[in-house]
């Protein structure tokens, strides 16, 4: 587990390892106040281990201040 959080690919998709670390802290904190996850296959995981698939599979991602990018449409 603690080998995915220092995936390159897991660090790259935040911008680093410090975001990584907030998103993962402040996630987990919402988790332990009732949060419900995101991802559908929670059985047997741990919450670290949901707030990791929760960031690889796009649903979560740090909130850097700057408007979403526009598809153009």
């Amino acid at each position: 587990m603690i080998d995915e959080l220092k995936s390159e690919e897991l660090v790259n998709k935040v911008g680093g390892r410090f975001k990584l670390t907030a998103l993962v802290q402040k996630r987990l904190a919402e988790l332990l106040q009732g949060s419900r996850p995101l991802i559908r296959d929670t059985e047997g995981r741990t919450m670290l281990e949901i707030v990791v698939q929760e960031i690889l599979q796009d649903k979560i991602c740090v909130d850097d201040g700057l408007p979403a990018e526009s598809t153009g449409k």
